[in-house]
Formats: structure tokens, sequence, C-alpha cells
């Protein structure tokens, strides 16, 4: 590192650029927040000035330009399903864990601690930011990457959990490989429009399943087959797939188990309704309990948030394997409308913030 950039001087530089933001009565740093202060339906979420993060020695400081709403993000502000309030690591008991909403950013560093290395204030990045509806979010180093470049930083914003979440489905749980045949159910929504593209740029031959309305859509992002659910029964009269990725959960395990190959694999990612007791974890408990007695494989997509996988995701866009698809855009003040709207299950690739 050149003596114009030690640490010492960065953290001063990064000092100078925080002190810029808004002050409040007090003299404290201030800024614009989504704040979910117990849980409830969107509407209940409240756009409030709020005290700008402290950054600790192993912190990182963004400026949020973006941030992309996911069923994640209502599954959070709902506490639903109600039994994963009473999990280890599960969503909080009597409120959200986190008090800001969203957790997908793209944006820039404007402080970083003094543990921090690699990153530096003015850094375009893009990643997984807890509390990231709001002009700025903390987060550590490892759950950030360098914005792709050539993405605009909504386009990015739209990349971190549905992006990763697909790459892990295709290609650690259902592990599709040239040549197979991969049906994705719920292909037009964010991790499935993501997981049609990487799995199509492997040379999987994928099936994607939707509505009327999005059959172009899935097929102009590489899907070879669509299938529109609303006139056709994908799991019957059809040659038997290698994988199946399901993102929606309409299906029984019987009807999905029929359409895979007898030593095929079965990837669960579906997310259920609000306000579910047991929602999508008992299905998911019961495939896994069944995977152990039967010769096909029925295996649940983990979430994980890894710097890797966004490294690997980044490395797609800018070799034009993947393109964010973008449903619609809302100013930060919006976003009770935008949690709604995914809630609903209408998104047609993703959804996300801008924030001024």
């Amino acid at each position: 590192m050149s003596r114009a950039a030690s640490p010492a001087r960065i953290e001063a530089r990064a000092d100078r650029s925080a002190a810029g933001s808004r002050r409040g009565r007090e003299g404290r740093r201030v800024m614009k927040a989504i704040v979910q202060d117990g849980f409830g339906a969107p509407e209940t979420l409240r756009a409030m000035e709020i005290e700008t993060p402290e950054v600790g020695p192993d912190d990182v400081l963004v400026r949020v330009h973006a941030a992309g709403v996911n069923p994640y993000d209502w599954h959070i502000l709902r506490g639903s399903p109600y039994v994963a309030r009473l999990m280890p690591g599960g969503l909080g008991l009597t409120r959200p864990k986190e008090r800001i909403a969203g957790l997908d950013a793209a944006g820039r560093v404007e402080r970083v601690g003094a543990n921090v290395r690699g990153l530096r204030p003015g850094d375009e990045v893009f990643g997984f930011c807890p509390g990231a509806f709001a002009e700025y979010a903390r987060t550590k180093a490892d759950q950030l990457a360098p914005k792709p470049a050539g993405l605009s930083f909504e386009e990015a914003a739209a990349l971190p959990l549905a992006a990763t979440t697909a790459l892990r489905a295709v290609q650690d749980v259902a592990e599709a490989r040239a040549g197979q045949r991969l049906l994705v159910n719920g292909a037009a929504g964010g991790i499935g429009t993501c997981a049609v593209q990487i799995a199509a740029a492997a040379d999987v031959e994928v099936t994607g399943v939707c509505s009327t309305g999005n059959v172009e859509l899935v097929r102009s992002i590489g899907a070879a087959d669509v299938v529109d659910y609303t006139e056709d029964d994908f799991t019957r009269g059809r040659p038997p797939y290698d994988a199946i990725l399901d993102n929606v959960g309409n299906r029984s395990r019987r009807h999905l188990r029929r359409a895979l190959t007898p030593d095929g694999t079965l990837a669960i990612n579906a997310g259920g309704a609000p306000d579910e007791v047991i929602g999508a974890i008992g299905p998911m408990v019961g495939a896994a309990l069944l995977d152990r007695f039967v010769r096909q494989r029925l295996r649940v997509v983990p979430t994980l948030l890894r710097r890797d996988d966004l490294l690997a995701v980044a490395a797609l866009v800018e070799s034009g394997r993947l393109v964010p698809v973008l449903d619609r855009g809302h100013p930060l003040s919006d976003a009770a409308e935008a949690v709604g709207y995914v809630e609903r299950g209408h998104a047609r690739g993703k959804v996300v913030l801008t924030v001024p």
C-alpha cells in the first residue's frame, strides 16, 4: 500500500466523508431508514430519520444507492412462519432482529474499520448489508464484493440473495451438468430468472415453468422449453427431468418426484405464504427425512451469505452469462409498497429501491 493510501489516511478521509451527512439536534449523524419495530404487514414499515451506524474495527459502512427487495424481507417483517421465531438463529421472538429492513444492497464504501483490508472509501460494492433499506448500512467486509463492471447500482442490488441462491441451487444442490434436463418451477421470479440463465450457460437443457404473461421472458433468457402452468401440468406427460428446482411450493413432493428420473434431484427452495405457523419448514423437514429412504435426492437449498458466491456471480455477469432481470424500481420512501408487491408473488424478476 502506498503512503498516500495508508490506513490512517483512509480512516481520516472516511471520517470527513461521513461527517458530511446530516446531523440531528445533538450533533449526531442521522440518515433516512425504513424501520420495522414489530412484526406485521408491509404497511407497518415506517420511514424515519435515525442515527447513522457507528463503525467498529471489523465493519464497513456502505452508502447505499440501491437495495433489492426479496421474499426474505416480508418473511422477516411478518415473523413468518411463526415457528421460525422459536428456532436458534431465527426471525426474532417478539420483533425482527434487525430494526432496519432489507438485506441486499449496492453502493459505495463510506468508511472502513481499522482491521479491514482490501476495501477503501469510494469503492463500488454489492452484497449483503443487514439494514439495507437506508441511506447507510453497516456490514462486514466478507459480505461484500466489487460491483460488476457495467451494471448500474439498481442492477447490482438485484443480485446478491437471488443470484447466489440460484447459483447454489443449480451447481451445488441440483448438480446440473451439461446435457442434463433441469426444470425450474417459478422461472420468472428473482431466483428463477437467475437459475435459468446460470443453468443455460452451463449447457443444461432448461425447462421454465411460469404464468402466461412471462412465457416470452423466460424463453428469452435461455429456457429451451417453457411450460405455462395455467394450461399445462409439468408433472404429467413429459420425459422425466434429471433435476427440479422448486421455487414455489405449489406441488406436492409426490407429484414433483413423479416428474424426476429414478435417481434425479429435487432442490427445494419454496417460500410459503404470509402468516403460516409452519409454512415451508414442514415440507423441507419432510423431504430431508424421506431422502434417507428413496433413491432420488431430496435436498433443501441452503441460505448462505458468502463472499465467494458474490464473486462467482460477478464473474458470470461480467462474462455476459447472467443479466439481472428488473421488474420495477421504487424510491426508498415506497418500501412498504415494494415489499407488499413482492409478497403478493407478482414480481417479474427483481424489485429494487433507489436511495437518493
